[in-house]
């Protein structure tokens, strides 16, 4: 909503009011140990002249943020040790955070969803995310904190590509398997062949003990049959 002002001086000023669509916010300030290299972990977006707001784009994987769990990507971030931020350039408010020594205190406002709806969101923001940075120059994605660099490192989309490659390698040991127990049930009805043949001969063999011999060695073929068919069934 835009509210404007009629200041001393004839001077007009625009305020805007933030429309949150029916969802809470409720503000928090976390106080995080940098890590060794002297960084948080996070990677922020928006800022002037672009965005009045400052917000979290990405949280890195096991970074001093991550583990402390309060701060998540599409949190604003409204303060740094005190002094509030909005309305600065992002190159400021990280370097504000660069030059804190040891601990620094980030204020942030957390914007509360219907969980369902929120992760449905938040898949569908980054498969826009990947597609709207692929027309941007780099300067335009960097400003807007959708730079190549903070997509390619994305923590759900890296999860999404390994839990891909591992749908890759069930999908390859399915058809293997499957190419196994068809070669198993093509040795099994040969093993019945040779059984019948066996069994066959021995109906013709005068010779009472050739007989009784291809006789066991016949059924012996037509058992491993049955037994091979029995266990490719049970598998599949």
């Amino acid at each position: 909503m835009c509210i404007f002002q009629n200041n001393q001086g004839g001077v007009i000023t625009l305020q805007m009011e933030e429309d949150r669509l029916g969802m809470s916010i409720t503000g928090d300030v976390a106080e995080i140990e940098k890590n060794g290299k002297g960084l948080i972990g996070i990677s922020i977006g928006g800022g002037a002249p672009y965005c009045p707001c400052i917000y979290v784009v990405q949280v890195s994987e096991d970074s001093p943020v991550a583990r402390d769990g309060r701060i998540q990507a599409g949190d604003e971030i409204v303060s740094v040790n005190g002094i509030l931020v909005k309305g600065e350039k992002k190159t400021a408010v990280a370097a504000m955070i660069q030059r804190s020594d040891g601990r620094v205190k980030i204020g942030f406002n957390v914007l509360h969803a219907e969980p369902k709806q929120g992760h449905t969101l938040d898949i569908a923001l980054k498969k826009m995310k990947h597609r709207v940075v692929e027309s941007m120059t780099a300067e335009t994605a960097d400003a807007l904190g959708l730079s190549r660099a903070i997509i390619c490192n994305d923590l759900l989309l890296r999860k999404l590509s390994r839990l891909e490659h591992s749908a890759q390698l069930y999908r390859k040991l399915i058809k293997h398997l499957g190419e196994l127990l068809s070669c198993h049930y093509r040795v099994a009805r040969t093993q019945k062949d040779f059984g019948d043949l066996f069994c066959e001969i021995a109906a013709r063999e005068s010779s009472a003990a050739a007989n009784a011999a291809l006789t066991t060695f016949g059924e012996a073929h037509r058992a491993l049959e049955k037994h091979t068919v029995k266990s490719v069934f049970l598998i599949s």
